[in-house]
Order: C-alpha cells, then sequence, then structure tokens
C-alpha cells in the first residue's frame, strides 16, 4: 500500500525527435546563468513539488540521452492541462508551463 505522501506524476511524453537528433542536445540543468522558473499558472495546476520531480526526471533523461528536445510534456488526465517544460538557448531559463501560458 501507498504511503500517504505518495504523489503520482504526469507521464512524460515521447518527444517529437529522436534523442539522436543534432536539435536533442538540451540539458535541463538550471543554475546562475539559466534558472529554473515555473508560471503561477503551472504551479497552481500542478504544484510545486510536481514541477520540481518533473523537471528532475527531465534532468535524468537528458543525462541518459546526452541531451533532450527543448519542449518536454508531461500529461495528467486529471488535470486541465499539461505541464510543458521549454529549456531556451544561452542565456535563457528553464521554465514549466501551461500550453495557455505560451
Amino acid at each position: 500500500m501507498a504511503s500517504p505522501s505518495f504523489m503520482s506524476l504526469p507521464r512524460l511524453k515521447p518527444q517529437e525527435i529522436p534523442f539522436d537528433h543534432p536539435d536533442s542536445c538540451f540539458r535541463f540543468i538550471a543554475g546562475p546563468d539559466k534558472p529554473l522558473l515555473a508560471t503561477p499558472a503551472a504551479i497552481e495546476m500542478h504544484t510545486h513539488e510536481t514541477v520540481l520531480a518533473c523537471y528532475l526526471v527531465l534532468r535524468q533523461l537528458a543525462q541518459q540521452h546526452d541531451g533532450i528536445d527543448y519542449l518536454q510534456v508531461f500529461e495528467d488526465d486529471t488535470k486541465g492541462e499539461d505541464l510543458w517544460f521549454i529549456e531556451d538557448g544561452d542565456g535563457g531559463a528553464i521554465t514549466g508551463l501551461l500550453p495557455s501560458d505560451y
């Protein structure tokens, strides 16, 4: 039996390009030059904990495949919208957002 604190994560959809595609090169590593951000609407719908847990899934996937696509999508049938993550290029951010935020 799962503990009361068990959190079910949204499902990560397959990315649109193959992992070996040259554009599948984003590492999803947040830091001083690339902050991890989330929109208020994404946090309200999916919670801080879920946004952070999904981000950690992306970091692991990017490490495993030596990079992933800049856009990653998590889906949850119990929520009104998917949770997107977009990594900007140099000088940008990693942002968790809803499609309606885009």
